[in-house]
This record gives structure tokens, sequence and C-alpha cells, in this order.
């Protein structure tokens, strides 16, 4: 994850790209509970259910991953008029995606698959699916739907096409997505089988090692062991041609992913060992964040370490997940320690920065100020600030807004100088700038748990206590250390410095 940083995760979550997706929709379900007994009919145990859980799979969890990731998505796919059809529509709709391009049909059956657990391992996967081909009609309206939500052309338009081999993806449908009225900036194949989509002449296409071998019939790159990558890489030109495609990222399970492409240097991935061995949906969390990457005109290896860290993030986690910018930032901090702030961050991405801290359950504090001439009594206070919780952002003036609070002979210091300064202390994690006469604007958008000002102040005489109350934070007035004020530091300063006269007259 060397070259993910998180400017790069900003421009991402900034990106937001529009992407299709047309394909398979599952319900994921996963029941957990706990086994004392065999049952008496057979030497099978019996499953106390205490939990059962659902989430979007297959395309559908493409979907949700790339929305997470700040998409715009809209979904193409069938579901039945059943529980499980309006289920899966409704985590949709919860995750953000559009799921008017979804064909909802009593004819049909909607495809769930619920994995029964105990003791952290599945007993047993039940599927329900479609078991007679889907009737013409209702693939005559998925076709339509393809048709009207097939994106033109234009930077950060995007195709994603999942095909499982459900049998929705056949006949009018599949002629649908081969014949767009226009073609989108980028189209993204992940199938099961990459000959029937060659003619697609797709951009990009994502096969796991056993795919690619079924593609060349070359049965040995399945097989787990040896240099898998340099197998792959050896038949770079078949897998292209045979594919259709501009490009591959090949993915290898624990072996990470390694890139097939014209022109470009062979490049691989590493994939952190997985903890959590129940994980699903890896693969569909993979294309989604290649897909944002690269509609965000990342070159591809970039993309392809992108889609890698997001991948590492859904296999540490149980059952079928998504993985969202925030939680791409809480894997960056991790493997590199916290990270320092630097001068300023931006507030898109100290609002990310700050998801990711949410998420792992530390306080926010928020405190604000000019910080010009940093003293004794600023550092008091900023490390009481710490000690109110886990996480402390110092929003600072920026200079115009410095000049008119203090005057046009302030700042002594300029911004940077002053966020270089502030972001050198240890007690502090994150600063940012703000150009406003108060923080106000930045304190709805960041939500403190605690808003901390000097003790010179009272809540009566910030404007910014009633934002706070509003959304039920805590205010909290620290202690006031006298004698250290800026302002009498710089009058100080100006008194005591020796006049050109003066300077002058020592001279020789």
């Amino acid at each position: 994850m060397s070259v993910v940083t998180a400017d790069l995760l900003t421009r991402l979550r900034g990106a937001a790209p529009e992407v299709t997706v047309v394909g398979d929709l599952v319900l994921d379900g996963w029941w957990t509970g706990t086994v004392d007994r065999v049952t008496r009919e057979a030497p099978a145990p019996v499953v106390d259910v205490a939990e059962r859980c659902y989430v979007p799979g297959g395309a559908a969890n493409t979907a949700a991953n790339l929305a997470a990731l700040g998409a715009r998505v809209r979904l193409v796919g069938l579901v039945g008029d059943d529980a499980d059809g309006r289920r899966l529509l409704d985590l949709l709709a919860d995750a953000g995606v559009d799921t008017g391009g979804v064909v909802v049909s009593g004819r049909v059956r909607t495809t769930a698959k619920n994995r029964i657990l105990a003791a952290d391992q599945v007993l047993v996967r039940v599927d329900e699916q479609q078991s007679e081909p889907y009737p013409a009609p209702v693939l005559e309206d998925v076709a339509a739907a393809v048709r009207r939500a097939t994106p033109g052309p234009g930077d950060g338009r995007a195709l994603v096409v999942c095909d499982y081999g459900v049998g929705m993806l056949e006949g009018p449908v599949r002629d649908a997505v081969l014949s767009p009225a226009a073609r989108p900036a980028l189209t993204v194949v992940d199938a099961h089988d990459l000959r029937r989509w060659a003619d697609l002449r797709p951009d990009l296409v994502t096969p796991n090692a056993a795919e690619v071998a079924a593609l060349l019939d070359v049965p040995h790159l399945a097989a787990r062991g040896g240099d898998r990558a340099a197998a792959v890489l050896a038949q770079r030109d078949a897998v292209l041609a045979a594919s259709g495609a501009a490009a591959a990222v090949v993915t290898l399970d624990a072996a990470g992913t390694v890139l097939v492409a014209p022109g470009e240097e062979p490049h691989r991935t590493v994939a952190e060992p997985a903890t959590e061995k129940q994980a699903s949906g890896a693969g569909d969390t993979f294309v989604a964040a290649l897909t944002v990457a690269r509609a965000a005109g990342l070159p591809l290896p970039v993309c392809q370490e992108v889609a890698q860290a997001a991948a590492d993030v859904v296999v540490q986690q149980f059952g079928t997940s998504v993985c969202g910018v925030a939680d791409l930032v809480e894997r960056l901090a991790a493997r590199t320690g916290r990270p320092r702030s630097g001068p300023v961050l931006p507030p898109d991405e100290l609002l990310a920065r700050l998801d990711a801290d949410r998420r792992a359950g530390r306080r926010i504090v928020f405190t604000n100020g000019c910080f010009d001439v940093l003293h004794r009594g600023h550092t008091t206070y900023l490390e009481q600030a710490k000690q109110l919780g886990d996480v402390l952002v110092v929003a600072l003036n920026d200079d115009d807004s410095v000049r008119r609070l203090k005057g046009p002979e302030r700042p002594i210091n300029g911004a940077e100088d002053r966020a270089a300064v502030i972001g050198a202390l240890a007690c502090v994690d994150y600063v940012t700038v703000f150009g406003t006469d108060t923080p106000i604007p930045l304190i709805e958008r960041i939500r403190p748990d605690v808003y901390a000002k000097g003790g010179d102040y009272t809540p009566e005489m910030l404007a910014e206590a009633e934002a706070v109350r509003a959304y039920g934070g805590e205010l909290a007035m620290l202690d006031y250390v006298a004698h250290h004020s800026t302002t009498a530091m710089v009058e100080r300063i100006r008194w005591e410095a020796p006049q050109p006269a003066e300077r002058g007259a020592g001279a020789s």
C-alpha cells in the first residue's frame, strides 16, 4: 500500500464517478447460532439460530462497495417479487445505490445464499435460486433496463459487468450490453467465463487464476503453489487475446494480484494474510475499488494497489462486507502508525480520517484559534484539551480572518508556518485551516464530541456554543494561564527591540 496515501484517498472520495453495474444479484445471509446436540433423525447438528444477518451479494455487493467508495451507482439486475428480493432492494437503497434499473418479477426467484454457522464454522450453505431458464419476456425487460441505464461517453463514466453464470446475462440482455448506443470511458468485466464478453472489448477484466485456466484451457494455472504470477505473465498475450481486453488484473488469493497489460511493466501486489476465515466477497470489493480508481484517472498499477488494499480490509471482517474510503484511511493509519497531520489537512481529508477514528471508538476533541506566536499558555491549554479525549483537532484561522480579528499588522506568522508549529506538538493529531470569522461551519461538519476553549472565555462569550449544543456536543472551558498572551508578547518584543538609531550607533 506504499503508493496509497491519504491525499490519494481524498482524491478518490471527490472523484464520484458515474458507474452502471449490470449483473447477477444475490442476497447473502449469515445465520449464526450454537450447537449442543445432534438430531435424532440423522447424524447432523442442531443449530439454535441466534442471529440472522443479510447483506447484498454478487453484483449487488459490487454496487454497494462502489457506493461506499463515493461512486454514483446505477444497478441493473433482476430479483423476484418475494421477501428476499424486497430485502435486497431495501439494503441497496440504504447503501446509496440507485436501483431504478432492477427489474422485479413474480415469474422469477431471487437468488439467496444463506450460510449457517456455529462456533465460527460454516456448517452448511443453503442456496435458493431460479431452477428454470429465465422467461424471455423478463429478460426483455432487463435488456430494456440496460439500454436505459448504460452510461454514454465521458470521463468518470464506467460500466461494470458482473456475470457469475446464473443465466440472467443471456440472449437480449447480453445483446443490449454488447450494443450500447455510446461506449463509456471505462468498461470492466468480472465474469466466470470471459470468452462470452470478448466481443465487448473491455478496457479491463479481473479474472482469478481458475478463470484464467478455464479461459486458456491450461489447468495447471489454477493449481496453488509455485509462482502463479509468473505463469500468468507467461500467458499474457493469450489472456488478452482470449478475453478481448485491453488489460487484465489477475487475482491470486493469498498471493496477491498481477497486472497483465501491453506497454506496462509487470506489477504485482501482495495480499495480507486473512484473519477472518468466514470473510466473503473480497473479489467484488476488489473490482469496485479498481473501477473507482481507474475512473478517477489513476495509473493501472496504482489502481491495482488501491484495490488490493480494499480487498485486504474486507478479508479481515466477518461475512460479506464493504470497504469505503474511511476504511482505507484507517487501514493506512494502522500500517504506518497513526499519521501525523502534516502542515494542513483539507476538510475532506480531515473528515475521512475522523470517520476512521470514530469507527475505532475514539473521542474527538476540537479547538480553534489564531495561534500566531506560540507560547506557554497555548501549549498548556492544548495539552489539557487532548486529555479530554483521544484525538485533538486544532483549527487555525487563515491569514485574512486573523487580520479581521486582530488588525492589519497580524498575523506575525503565516498560516503555513503556524500550522507546521502546531502540528509538531505531540498532543495535536490533526491541523486544519478555516477562513470564516467563526469555526461554526467547520464544527457543524465535524461534530466533535468535545469543543474546548481556553479559560479566558466563558460559554456565554462563544458564538460556537449554540452550534455545539445543537448536535449534543460537550463544551469544555480549560484553565487560564495568566500572563501569557500573544498580543502582550508581540507588544513586549516591539518595545524591547532596539530602534534603528540604537542599532546604527553600535555599528563600526
